[in-house]
């Protein structure tokens, strides 16, 4: 079935993101990711039981949110084209997601855990700022 020509739209637009590109930023996983860092190393340098618990709670929110950040990069900002430039990059993204879950970060007070995946953080961002410039 055809649509009258009024009901037509009279201007296609096409766009690889759901929203204006300036909305994505891989930053904002890496700065959950230092943080998760920053509490391990308190975590560790810590015997208080209620600070630690505390850091627990807090390190286990952050993991989410880096999880949520790079979640997002990966479903709304990176399309098929990428993928196909970077074929890397769903590893990347399924390593990084696995090092800030629970048999990551997540689980692990251990701050070596938290830099490998900031690591991970910065392969994936390099890849992003290098499509941003396409």
């Amino acid at each position: 079935m055809h649509l009258p020509r009024f009901l037509r739209p009279r201007l296609v637009v096409s766009a690889h993101c759901d929203l204006p590109c300036g909305v994505y930023d891989p930053a904002q996983a890496r700065i959950e990711a230092e943080s998760i860092k920053a509490i391990a190393e308190k975590y560790q340098a810590s015997d208080d039981p209620e600070f630690r618990t505390r850091s627990l709670i807090i390190k286990e929110q952050r993991a989410e949110l880096v999880k949520h950040h790079l979640w997002v990069l990966w479903t709304d900002y990176f399309k098929a084209p990428h993928f196909e430039k970077y074929p890397q990059l769903h590893g990347l993204f399924n390593e990084a997601t696995k090092l800030a879950g629970a048999g990551g970060a997540k689980g692990s007070v251990d701050p070596a855990v938290a830099e490998r995946l900031l690591g991970k953080i910065e392969e994936i961002s390099k890849i992003f700022w290098e499509t941003k410039q396409s």
